[in-house]
C-alpha cells in the first residue's frame, strides 16, 4: 500500500497541476487570426491539389489525340489503297508510249536545179499534186536523142529484113550458078585434055610447036577453071549458113531497136522525174529545199506525213500476260490534257526493242544484270479525233489497256 501510495504520490509530483495544464494549453493555442490563416492555407493546398489532379487528367486526354489522328490516317490510306486497287486491278498502263504514223521521205531521182516549188512548210497536199519541178532542158534533149537512135535502129532492122529475104533466094541460086560453071569448066577441061593428047600423039612433022604449046596452055587453064568453079560450088553450098547469118543480122537489128526503145523509155522516165508529185495525201514536213536549189539524186527534200496515226506503247514484259489484240484502250495525250482518245490493241511485236537494237546487249559476256525488257504494242485509234492533224507524230501519250 505504502509502495503504491508512494508511486501515486510520485506521479502527482511529476505531472503539472490541472490548472497549470489548462494555462499551458491556452498558451500553446494560436490566436483566432492565425487559425483563420491556417484554414485558408489548407484550403489553398486542397485547391492546388485538385488543380494538379485536373491538369494530369487533361494532359492524358491531350496525349491521346496524336494516336487517334494516326489511326484515322491509316484508315484513310487503307481505304484509298483498296479503292485504287479496285479501279486498277483490270488495267495495264505505261508512260513509255508515243504517237506514230507513216512519214514518206520525198527525194528526187535525178540531179538538177529546182525551177518551181509549189509547196510550203506544213501545207496539206493531195495525191498527184505537183510539188517540185527540176530543170527539164537536159532531160528533154536526152529524149530527142534517144528517139533519133530508135528511128535509126528501126531503119537498120528493115534493111536487114530485106537482106534476109534476098539471101533466102540468092543463096540457092548462087549454088546452082556455081555448079553450072563447074560443069562448064569440066567440059572445057575434057576438050583441052583431048586436044593435048592429039597434039602429043601425032608425029612432030604433022603439027607445029605452036599448036602443042596452045594445047598445053589450054589444058592448064581449064584445069584451073575447074578448080575455081569447084571452090565456088563449095562456097555456094553453104546456103543454110548464109541464110542463118542473115537471120542473125535481123535478130541483132531487132535487139538494137529494143535497146533504143529502152533508152528512149529511160530518157522519158528521167524527164518525168523532173516533176515530183505527191504519192499520198498528207502534210509537208521538214522542207529543206527552195527555188534555185541544186538537188542531188536521192537527197531528201521534205516529208509527207500521212493522216493515219496510231500509238506504239512499250509495255514491260511482265505486263504482257493479259494484253491481247482487240482489247479496248483509253489514251491520254500529254500535249492535249482535254483530249480523250479511245482505241484498241492491234498487235504485239514479235520481239522486244532490245532484240532489234543496232547494238544489242551481249548477255553471255561479263557480269549479268537482269533488266526488264519492253515490247512494242501497236494501238489503233478508233475515236476522239476531229482531225488527224491534231495528233503530230512523236507525242508522248499514256495508254491504259482494259485487260478484263
Amino acid at each position: 500500500m505504502s509502495g503504491t501510495a508512494g508511486d501515486d504520490s510520485g506521479l502527482r509530483t511529476d505531472a503539472p497541476p490541472y490548472g497549470e495544464r489548462q494555462r499551458a494549453e491556452r498558451s500553446e493555442r494560436p490566436p483566432p487570426r492565425a487559425r483563420e490563416d491556417d484554414q485558408r492555407s489548407r484550403e489553398h493546398d486542397e485547391d492546388a491539389t485538385r488543380d494538379d489532379d485536373e491538369g494530369h487528367d487533361g494532359n492524358r486526354r491531350k496525349s491521346r489525340w496524336p494516336l487517334i489522328i494516326l489511326v484515322l490516317v491509316l484508315i484513310v490510306v487503307a481505304i484509298a489503297a483498296v479503292v485504287y486497287w479496285l479501279r486498277t486491278a483490270g488495267l495495264e498502263t505505261t508512260d513509255d508510249a508515243y504517237t506514230e504514223g507513216n512519214a514518206i521521205s520525198i527525194a528526187p531521182k535525178i540531179s538538177g536545179y529546182v525551177t518551181l516549188l509549189d509547196v510550203n512548210d506544213n501545207s496539206y497536199v493531195k495525191a498527184g499534186e505537183l510539188l517540185l519541178t527540176i530543170d527539164q532542158r537536159e532531160y528533154a534533149a536526152a529524149v530527142d536523142q534517144a528517139r533519133a537512135n530508135l528511128q535509126l535502129a528501126q531503119y537498120q532492122l528493115a534493111s536487114a529484113k530485106v537482106s534476109l529475104e534476098m539471101t533466102r533466094v540468092r543463096a540457092p541460086a548462087t549454088l546452082d550458078q556455081a555448079q553450072a560453071q563447074l560443069a562448064q569448066a569440066q567440059a572445057s577441061l575434057v576438050n583441052a585434055q583431048q586436044e593435048y593428047h592429039r597434039q602429043h600423039a601425032v608425029a612432030p612433022q604433022a603439027t607445029t610447036q605452036q599448036s602443042i604449046d596452045q594445047a598445053n596452055a589450054q589444058l592448064r587453064s581449064q584445069t584451073a577453071a575447074v578448080a575455081s568453079a569447084d571452090a565456088q560450088v563449095r562456097i555456094a553450098s553453104l546456103v543454110n549458113q548464109t541464110v542463118q547469118a542473115a537471120e542473125d543480122t535481123v535478130d541483132e537489128r531487132q535487139a538494137q531497136v529494143a535497146q533504143a526503145e529502152a533508152n528512149l523509155e529511160q530518157a522519158e522516165v528521167n524527164l518525168s522525174y523532173t516533176e515530183i508529185r505527191a504519192p499520198k495525201d498528207g502534210w509537208i514536213t521538214e522542207r529543206n529545199v527552195d527555188t534555185g536549189s541544186f538537188v542531188q539524186a536521192g537527197q531528201q527534200v521534205f516529208y509527207i506525213v500521212m493522216p493515219q496515226a496510231w500509238i506504239v506503247a512499250n509495255f514491260k514484259e511482265n505486263q504482257l500476260a493479259r494484253i491481247r489484240p482487240g482489247q479496248q484502250v483509253t489514251i491520254d495525250v500529254d500535249a492535249y490534257p482535254k483530249l480523250r482518245l479511245r482505241g484498241h490493241v492491234d498487235s504485239i511485236q514479235a520481239g522486244s526493242g532490245a532484240r532489234f537494237s543496232a547494238f544489242p546487249a551481249e548477255n553471255a559476256t561479263g557480269n549479268f544484270v537482269k533488266i526488264v525488257r519492253r515490247v512494242p504494242v501497236k494501238i489503233d485509234i478508233d475515236s476522239g479525233l476531229q482531225n488527224m492533224r491534231e495528233l503530230p507524230l512523236g507525242l508522248s501519250v499514256e495508254p491504259t489497256v482494259k485487260v478484263q
